[in-house]
């Protein structure tokens, strides 16, 4: 597994990761959102590495 991007787990109870959702849940409801798993990668800090 050496040389293997792992990422630590995001706790997503947690209150600031929490609000994070909030704000793009509202964006979902609002029609403001184009791509849900995008905005939310990008909140809650996630980075997804593609070869």
């Amino acid at each position: 597994m050496s040389g293997e991007n792992v990422q630590e787990p995001i706790d997503l109870t947690s209150p600031e990761s929490f609000a994070a959702g909030q704000e793009v849940y509202g964006r979902i409801e609002s029609g403001q959102c184009q791509d849900v798993r995008a905005e939310l990668d990008s909140a809650l800090g996630i980075t997804t590495e593609q070869d």
